[in-house]
């Protein structure tokens, strides 16, 4: 940062050595210097030229220092989110990828319509779960994403699993973090339908309440411990149960404390996990 006349540069390098070193400077043209502390470290330094007070270069010296280390922060977090989403993408299952082939595969001579269905939604399905660019999508595409998923999961179980989506038309068009809906309904059936005796149903809704969107996953399969779920939020749930805390991280991440995922539990009486995003939020676009 400079002010009045331009000094020589081999004068302000003398000079932003000499600051480095804890040194003072002498014989030099009128420079006034002080670090830019950064971290654990110094960033740099803040040279002006011409009269200036001390306390306002403090002052300019810690603004800018400040400015340095929210970059630093929000650069670190871009990177802690796109490994999360990594993570998520990881955690894509692949005995139900196997089973939904062998499906397709058997129908591909008994219903060859059904199956040619099937594959298109199982094309859609990978891909927009591994191949899609973007950090926030809609949630129509969402929906679309979990319609696609239990198409395939009701052919693999076939009447094990029910299903019921309802999206109310005025939030179709609200931006969200992209993967943040389908992996609930995948831990749904993984973790509720899955393990249970008999059929169970899965409901997915969303709907506007106010300024907020609010999307609803219920299933009526096994539940599970309340304080196993608050465990599961926390992070300390286990490798079967990423997905939660990692979507629960991103949406607070992206909107805030007051935001996040509400889990309602209690074994054998299902799960219904609550999904509260802004319907209008400034920089979240698809």
């Amino acid at each position: 940062m400079w002010s009045g006349h331009s000094p020589d540069s081999d004068a302000v390098a003398t000079l932003v050595d000499h600051v480095l070193r804890g040194e003072t400077a002498k014989d030099l043209p009128p420079l006034t210097a002080t670090p830019i502390y950064a971290g654990d470290g110094v960033a740099g330094v803040l040279v002006v030229a011409g009269p200036i007070r001390r306390s306002a270069l403090r002052e300019a010296a810690s603004w800018v220092a400040d400015a340095v280390e929210r970059g630093r922060l929000e650069a670190s977090a871009d990177r802690a989110e796109q490994a999360e989403l990594r993570a998520l993408r990881a955690e894509i299952s692949p005995h139900f990828v196997y089973n939904a082939l062998t499906v397709i595969a058997s129908l591909m001579r008994s219903d060859p319509d059904q199956a040619s269905e099937l594959m298109l939604d199982f094309a859609d399905y990978t891909r927009y779960s591994l191949a899609r660019r973007g950090d926030y999508t809609t949630v129509s595409d969402e929906f679309h994403a979990i319609e696609t998923y239990l198409a395939l999961q009701r052919a693999v179980l076939g009447d094990r699993l029910r299903v019921q989506v309802r999206v109310a038309p005025e939030v179709l068009g609200v931006a969200i973090p992209y993967l943040v809906l389908q992996p609930l309904v995948e831990n749904a059936v993984r973790h509720g339908i899955e393990p249970r005796a008999g059929a169970g149903l899965i409901q997915v809704t969303g709907e506007a309440e106010g300024n907020d969107c609010v999307i609803s996953i219920e299933d009526d399969g096994v539940g599970m411990d309340p304080e196993r779920a608050r465990e599961i939020l926390a992070g300390r749930g286990g490798s079967d149960s990423v997905g939660l805390a990692n979507v629960d991280r991103r949406l607070r991440h992206v909107y805030g404390p007051w935001y996040g995922l509400v889990v309602e539990t209690a074994v054998d009486a299902g799960t219904r996990v609550i999904v509260r995003v802004p319907r209008f939020q400034p920089g979240v676009m698809p």
